[in-house]
């Protein structure tokens, strides 16, 4: 419940931020929202707008939402070892050191988040360091400090920036021509009931085909994030943390976290899952 609050509170703020920021540049520029200049500048400030403040949010959402202690001071000699880990990694990766977190779940998992290379956050669950050895769980350290070195945030910030604005301007474009054909002169286009419906209808099918897309670049950068943890720790210890993942509780993380987690939820369809199976990471590092 706390996660689906803070989701809800976050977007609604996210939400009456942009819409007070678009409703400002649309009186400046005097442009009617049922124009197509109008159209692309509402679905520009929403479909950018909401990724950027979430990117530039996430690391609190994270922490947040997931209960995660941040490491500033090691309390035992597992947080010293984590807090030692990433910093020798995150120099041989040629970043700024990330904050370290550790949160309470069972499930072996991982994540990294935050709007810049140079300011992030690793976080690993209690879970993974009570069920992987050391070799292990430095490989999985390696695959998010990779994440963070390949700036997988912020490109995958950018693309859903990107679908986010296709699908509400054509969503809200072929709404305007389905309500024009159906009500004709009777009613003003854009203000009708059918509007509104087909913008929605059609937000939703253009949504689920751009969930597709960014599925699709989220797998390919865990495939990189692989390689590049293979680069700092050896792809003997990688390969030995994706098979120990075979054993692993099903993902508690949400989007982007689980974007740049270690593992997954199960049971999702290849289509818009956000990781390759793990026989397929394993057998691609083994070439």
């Amino acid at each position: 419940m706390k996660r689906v609050f803070l989701f809800l509170l976050t977007n609604l703020a996210v939400m009456l931020v942009l819409g007070v920021v678009l409703s400002i540049i649309m009186s400046a520029l005097g442009l009617s929202h049922r124009s197509l200049g109008g159209i692309l500048l509402i679905a520009t400030v929403f479909g950018f707008g909401g990724s950027f403040i979430s990117l530039f949010m996430s690391k609190w959402i994270a922490k947040k939402s997931t209960g995660a202690h941040v490491i500033t001071q090691p309390r035992n000699e597992t947080e010293r070892w984590l807090v030692q880990t990433v910093s020798a990694q995150a120099k041989k990766a040629g970043i700024k050191m990330p904050e370290v977190a550790i949160y309470d779940s069972p499930e072996m998992n991982a994540f990294a988040t935050g709007p810049s290379k140079n300011n992030s956050l690793v976080a690993v669950s209690t879970g993974l360091m009570h069920n992987m050895t050391k070799d292990q769980a430095e490989a999985v350290l390696a695959h998010e400090v990779s994440h963070v070195a390949n700036g997988d945030m912020v490109t995958l910030t950018l693309i859903q920036g990107v679908v986010n604005t296709f699908v509400i301007f054509a969503a809200k474009v072929l709404a305007g021509i389905v309500d024009n054909f159906i009500n004709s002169d009777e009613e003003e286009g854009g203000s009708s009931w059918t509007y509104f419906l087909f913008d929605m209808l059609f937000q939703v099918l253009f949504g689920v085909l751009a969930s597709i897309v960014v599925a699709s670049y989220s797998r390919k950068r865990e495939f990189a994030a692989d390689s590049g943890a293979a680069k700092l720790v050896g792809a003997d210890k990688m390969r030995s943390a994706l098979e120990r993942l075979k054993q692993n509780h099903p993902s508690q993380l949400e989007g982007s976290m689980m974007a740049f987690g270690i593992a997954s939820g199960k049971g999702m369809a290849e289509l818009f899952s956000s990781h390759p199976p793990l026989d397929a990471r394993i057998d691609a590092l083994r070439k």
